[in-house]
């Protein structure tokens, strides 16, 4: 076939067409050689030609009118941010199986940081159902599902967060009077209200308030709109200032509950001071983590760079991966726990060494 077509051009050309016409008749040549090439053969989707411009001719991909971009790529920072929080989750699980399986522990800071570890672990389980929304599951109602669990899982953290800081404020103050006075009820009460007002933060975005119907009122973190953001950004800042408030307070009662105490109480000194120093780095993680992702909420909203909401709220997340190193791991009753759950055993120095279980130690 394509032997008989050179022999035809170089003996004299394109052959004539026997009607009388002289338009030139594409049909003329070889029907398997298309007269009108594609020039962009290459690229997938993209129809340099339509039928209407071309009679007769139907291309394949004037069936998908879809831009490339249609084809939705897996971003890294999506991968980030559902790695963080199967770590998250991973974290958490083990802390509240410690102190599940662990009689020992059901006192009031026990219960504080088991509803801590709680709502990190739904903020852990929240990232991933969110890249699995995201990516495989599409709807309105998922996207609203997966805000819902994440609002309500990260504000019961802060809360949580400050509602230990306050334990340990009135574990110095009213020192004499605490363990009277803090009952497990009372602290039982205490997580119940937290938990409250964090369910109803989560579920208002699926009552309404959300940028759904109206994309221009976005903020920095869809569907939330540009106003939620705001008013949840000034919450997180009266809690930091709050628990910067109390910090203070605790400091000024350490420094002078150490001044005071005998050369015969020597450890509760000891004990004193490690729980302002661990104040101290739970303070400097939780400004470092939040502290950015709420100020940029409140100038930013959703014509800003997604590369910025995203570095901001994984930022955000990593507070919920070192609060079990915080609270938790660091707690030589928990340590036990663990060392029992894995090994079946417990350090000598874990062991033998007698201690009062104080506020501070947490």
């Amino acid at each position: 076939m394509i032997l008989s077509l050179a022999a035809t051009m170089s003996s004299g050309g394109i052959p004539q067409n026997t009607t009388s016409s002289s338009t030139f008749d594409p049909s003329s040549l070889d029907p398997w050689l298309d007269p009108y090439p594609d020039p962009y053969p290459d690229l997938p989707g993209v129809n340099t030609s339509s039928s209407s411009d071309v009679p007769g001719r139907t291309h394949t991909s004037d069936l998908d009118l879809r831009p490339l971009t249609s084809q939705q790529d897996v971003s890294p920072w999506d991968v980030a941010l559902c790695v963080t929080g199967t770590l998250i989750a991973c974290e958490n699980a083990l802390v509240i199986a410690v102190l599940f399986y662990t009689p020992t522990l059901r006192a009031p800071m026990f219960i504080l940081i088991g509803s801590l570890a709680f709502a990190d672990l739904l903020a852990g389980l929240g990232l991933i159902l969110n890249f699995v929304f995201t990516y495989l599951v599409e709807g309105e109602v998922v996207t609203l599902v997966s805000t819902g669990i994440l609002i309500a899982a990260f504000s019961a953290s802060i809360l949580n967060i400050l509602a230990i800081t306050v334990d340990r404020y009135l574990s110095l103050y009213n020192a004499l009077t605490y363990h009277t006075e803090r009952t497990v009820l009372f602290t039982y009460l205490v997580v119940g209200v937290i938990w409250l007002v964090c369910l109803v933060l989560g579920v208002l975005p699926a009552l309404g308030w959300n940028c759904l119907d109206d994309q221009s009122t976005c903020s920095v973190c869809r569907p939330v709109t540009k106003s939620n953001a705001v008013a949840l950004a000034v919450f997180f800042l009266l809690v930091f200032a709050l628990m910067m408030q109390l910090y203070l307070q605790i400091c000024r009662i350490a420094f002078r509950h150490a001044q005071q105490i005998a050369v015969q109480h020597q450890f509760l000194a000891i004990s004193t001071t490690k729980g302002v120093q661990t104040l101290s780095v739970i303070l400097c993680a939780f400004a470092m983590c939040w502290l950015p992702f709420a100020m940029y909420s409140i100038v930013a909203d959703s014509s800003y760079p997604i590369i910025y909401t995203y570095s901001t709220v994984l930022l955000a997340a990593c507070n919920s991966v070192i609060n079990p190193i915080i609270y938790a791991f660091r707690n030589p009753d928990i340590q036990k726990g663990l060392w029992l759950a894995c090994c079946g055993c417990v350090p000598s120095n874990l062991s033998l060494r007698p201690r009062a279980r104080t506020s501070s130690d947490v």
